[in-house]
């Protein structure tokens, strides 16, 4: 196909199938038997569906992708970032300083507990920030009498934020990795979406009028994400 470029993989396997990956790719996985033919015309009909794939955002480019957790590496936090230092302590325990995030536990070659506790620390950071920008943001625009009936903050795999009928918000903890202004742009959308459950134009309307430079924030955030 001229449009959707795709790669084809055959295993022992009865039906055929298509994968959207986070960098674009597109794989279809076809029985040994299947003809060329046959593949090319399942990709045309299925054409809407990858391309509402493609065209979307399907996964977060998740700051701690391909970390190391050694010392001197950087971790992101609050737009900032800081070099990771591992210090002996029978007390395990995270902190951060001007330009550092200490970690202590009691063995520091031990990677996996490093990321353990560096995830633990983050989303107790995000709990904390994340619903006080919440509450300063309802109350400095009183005025659209926001008012949702809960708030989740946990990590989220694909997306930074939801909003649901009811009224329930759930923030990704990997926010407060993010810039200030970052942050407030998701929770601003989020909230808009407790007045309009669509993004159409009453939406953006809305979203405009509390962030005028919507546009150019929200190209900046695509930065964090792979599509």
């Amino acid at each position: 196909m001229e449009e959707i470029k795709y790669n084809v993989v055959f295993s022992r396997r009865r039906t055929i199938s298509i994968i959207v990956s986070p960098d674009k790719t597109v794989t279809v996985r076809a029985p040994l038997r299947a003809s060329l033919k046959t593949i090319n015309k399942f990709v045309q009909d299925k054409s809407a569906w990858i391309k509402k794939h493609l065209n979307s955002s399907p996964g977060l480019n998740l700051t701690d992708k391909g970390k190391q957790y050694t010392d001197g590496e950087f971790h992101l936090f609050m737009g900032r970032e800081y070099a990771l230092r591992k210090i002996a302590s029978i007390n395990p325990f995270v902190r951060q300083t001007e330009d550092v995030i200490e970690v202590g536990q009691n063995f520091t070659d031990n990677r996996d507990k490093t990321k353990r506790l560096l995830e633990i620390w983050y989303i107790r950071q995000a709990g904390e920030i994340l619903t006080g920008l919440l509450k300063d943001i309802i109350r400095n625009n009183g005025d659209y009498k926001f008012s949702p009936t809960r708030l989740v903050i946990r990590p989220l795999k694909s997306r930074w934020g939801s909003c649901t009928s009811k009224g329930k918000i759930t923030l990704n903890s990997e926010l407060v990795k993010l810039d200030h202004l970052l942050i407030e742009y998701v929770i601003i959308h989020e909230l808009c979406h407790l007045k309009f459950h669509n993004h159409g134009a009453n939406f953006y309307n809305l979203l405009a009028e509390l962030v005028p430079d919507y546009k150019s924030i929200r190209k900046e955030l695509r930065k964090y994400i792979t599509i």
